[in-house]
């Protein structure tokens, strides 16, 4: 039996922002490991205008408002997926990176410049 898409019962919002987050991770020098195998982001992207670059994405700017929501950040804590601490530092967990949110496709976009 395949996984249940989401599982965690995210709502839009946070299943954009965590699709965001595993994004940023991937980006060389964006994020680091911790000791006890979480993935410290390091740096955010800075919109230009209505977009902002994540690696050779491009991803719609009213796609990300979750990454500066102090509700987003804490729901996604709760539910085992991020540690945080609002507004300084936030980290995917293990069970964060490994969170099939199904949506990468659709605010992910790879390919011309929008």
């Amino acid at each position: 039996m395949p996984p249940k898409a989401n599982p965690s019962k995210l709502n839009p919002l946070q299943l954009r922002t965590l699709t965001l987050l595993q994004a940023i991770a991937q980006i060389p020098g964006a994020s680091n490991p911790t000791p006890e195998g979480d993935t410290v982001i390091t740096q955010f992207p800075h919109a230009h205008g209505d977009h902002f670059h994540l690696g050779e994405a491009t991803v719609s700017a009213s796609d990300a408002t979750g990454l500066e929501n102090e509700n987003v950040w804490n729901a996604l804590s709760r539910k085992g997926l991020i540690k945080c601490e609002w507004p300084n530092q936030i980290a995917l967990t293990p069970a964060g990176v490994a969170y099939e949110t199904g949506i990468a496709d659709q605010i992910l976009h790879r390919g011309g410049h929008h």
